[in-house]
C-alpha cells in the first residue's frame, strides 16, 4: 500500500473537504497499548471526540473511527501493535482505522502500509488528532501526519471518565533526556518538558470532583518535573496532597537518582501520598548498567531503596529490569540475580532485551541468543513471584485501606482493589462498594494476590468464624 506524507502546516488541502457535523461518523473506539501515559493521553483524544458528538464505544462493540494508541518500546510491543490492526479491521471491515502513539512516530511508514490502516498520526500530533482529521472517509491511500524532529509542546491528559477507571492517571510530564542506550522514548516523545504546576492542580481538582479517589501522577520520567522550567517536582506534591477530596496521591515511577530525600520525607508526613515507590534499576551490575548508560550504579539503587524503608516502612517497591543486554555474561547476569535476591522489594516487572532501530546498544555486538534471554526472564520471573508472595505475607493480620476497582474473579464472587503500597487484594464484597476505600483484614495470599475480608464497622456484622 502507497503512503502520502503530509507536515502538519500544509494539512488545509486534506481537510478542506470534510463533512458536515450532520454526516460526519457518531462513534469512535480507542484501544489503548503501553504504559499510563498512554492510557490518559487516549482518554485526551476521546474526550476531544466526545465533545464533537461523538459516542465512545468500548472494545467489542462497533465504532465508526477506531484509534489505536500504540507503543515501541520492545519488539514484542510492535508485534502486538500489529495484531490489534490486523484484529480490529477483521472486526470492523468499514471502521476508519487511526494509528497513533510512539510506534507510529517511529515508524510511520510500516504503519501505513498495514492492510486496512488509513491513518498514521505521530505522538506530537496526538493531542490535535481530531482538529488534524476532521474527513473520516476512507481512502486509497492513508494520510501519514508525523512532524520530525524534537517536540518542545506539552498537552496535558488525564483518564478521568474513560475506560471505567477507578484511579485516574494524570499526565504532568513527557519527554526524556536521558538517553540510555536502548532506549528509543526521546526518538519517539522527544525532550523532557512538563505541564505547569497551576494547570496540573486545575486538573486535579477536576479528577476529584469527578469522583475518583486516587490520582496516579504519569509521564515518561516524573521525577524530573519541572527540571527546564524551574519547577520542583516536591513542590507540586505539596501542592496536591492539599486538594480537598483527594484520598490518595501515587507517583506511577521514578528514577532512583530523582528519589531525593526530601520527596520521602513528604511523603512520611503525608496521609495522601502512597508509599509506593516503582524505581526502575535495569541491571545490578555495574558493568551493564554503565554500559545501558544508566545514571546511578547499584550502591547507590540500593541506598534508594533503603531510605525508602527508613521513612516509610510498610512501602510497596517495584523493580524494573532487563535481561540479555549485549554482552550481559552470565556472571554478570548472577550478580543481577543476587542483587536482586537480597533486595526488599515487592515485586519484579521483568523484560527480556528488545534490539531497538537507531540505539547505541543495537550496535554494541556481543548478542545474548534469543532463548538465553528467556532463560534469564523466566528465572527473575520466578524470583518476583516470590518477593511478591512474600511481601503480601508481612501484612497478614493487619488491616489496610484498600480502593475497590472494577475487576472482579472470574467466578464474580470476589472484587480485587488495591492498598496504599500497592498490595492487590482479593475481597468479598458487594459491587456497589467499587470505588470505594474500605478496611480490609488481610488473612493470605492466594493467585497473585492478597486475601482479606471486610472489617466489621460499627453496627454492621463481620465475617464469622
Amino acid at each position: 500500500m502507497r503512503s502520502a506524507r503530509f507536515s502538519v502546516s500544509g494539512l488545509a488541502a486534506v481537510v478542506q473537504g470534510k463533512e458536515s457535523s450532520e454526516e460526519r461518523m457518531k462513534t469512535v473506539g480507542i484501544h489503548t497499548l503501553g504504559c499510563k501515559l498512554n492510557y490518559a493521553e487516549s482518554a485526551g483524544v476521546a474526550a476531544a471526540f466526545t465533545r464533537n458528538g461523538f459516542a465512545l464505544a468500548v472494545d467489542g462493540e462497533h465504532a465508526d473511527v477506531w484509534i489505536i494508541n500504540t507503543c515501541s518500546v520492545t519488539g514484542s510491543a510492535d508485534r502486538e501493535c500489529r495484531q490489534v490492526i490486523r484484529r480490529i479491521r477483521r472486526r470492523a471491515p468499514d471502521a476508519f482505522i487511526v494509528v497513533t502513539g510512539c510506534y507510529a512516530q517511529l515508524h510511520p511508514e510500516l504503519a501505513a502500509s498495514l492492510d486496512g490502516v488509513d491513518a498514521v498520526v505521530g505522538s506530537r500530533e496526538k493531542g490535535r488528532l481530531f482538529e488534524l482529521i476532521t474527513d473520516f472517509r476512507r481512502r486509497d491511500v492513508p494520510l501519514v501526519l508525523v512532524s520530525p524532529g524534537d517536540d518542545t509542546h506539552f498537552w496535558g491528559a488525564d483518564s478521568s471518565g474513560f475506560g471505567g477507571r477507578t484511579r485516574a492517571f494524570l499526565k504532568i510530564q513527557d519527554g526524556c533526556d536521558y538517553n540510555c542506550s536502548y532506549c528509543v522514548i526521546p526518538q519517539a516523545r522527544g525532550r523532557s518538558r512538563s505541564e505547569s504546576p497551576g494547570a496540573v492542580e486545575d486538573r486535579a481538582r477536576a479528577v476529584v470532583v469527578r469522583g475518583y479517589k486516587e490520582i496516579v501522577l504519569t509521564g515518561v520520567n516524573v521525577g524530573d518535573y519541572g527540571r527546564t522550567s524551574g519547577w520542583s517536582f516536591h513542590d507540586l506534591l505539596c501542592r496536591l496532597e492539599e486538594i480537598e477530596g483527594l484520598r490518595r496521591l501515587r507517583i506511577s515511577s521514578i528514577e532512583p537518582n530523582l528519589l531525593t530525600d526530601e520527596i520521602l520525607q513528604l511523603a512520611s508526613r503525608s496521609s495522601r501520598i502512597a508509599p509506593h515507590f516503582h524505581i526502575p534499576l535495569q541491571s545490578g551490575s555495574n558493568s551493564v548498567l554503565g554500559r545501558m548508560r544508566r545514571r546511578y550504579r547499584k550502591e547507590f539503587y540500593r541506598d534508594r531503596v533503603d531510605a525508602v524503608l527508613s521513612h516509610l516502612p510498610q512501602a510497596g517497591i517495584g523493580v524494573d529490569v532487563i535481561v540479555g543486554f549485549p554482552g550481559e555474561t552470565v556472571d554478570e547476569f548472577e550478580e543481577t540475580h543476587r542483587f536482586l535476591s537480597e533486595l526488599p522489594a515487592s515485586y519484579f516487572h521483568v523484560f527480556s532485551y528488545s534490539e531497538r532501530e537507531n540505539t547505541p546498544a543495537a550496535a554494541m555486538g556481543r548478542v545474548v541468543p534469543v532463548e538465553e534471554r528467556a532463560r534469564r526472564s523466566a528465572m527473575l520471573r520466578m524470583l518476583g513471584a516470590e518477593k511478591k508472595k512474600q511481601f503480601a505475607l508481612k501484612f497478614v493480620g493487619s488491616v489496610l485501606p484498600v480502593l475497590l476497582e472494577s475487576d472482579y474473579s472470574k467466578d464474580g464472587a470476589a472484587m480485587f482493589g488495591l492498598a496504599p503500597n500497592y498490595l492487590r487484594v482479593r475481597v468479598d464484597a458487594d459491587a456497589a462498594l467499587e470505588n470505594e476505600i474500605v478496611p480490609v483484614v488481610i488473612d493470605g495470599y492466594s493467585g497473585g494476590a492478597a486475601c482479606g475480608w471486610l472489617q466489621k464497622r460499627e453496627g454492621e456484622k463481620g465475617r464469622e468464624s
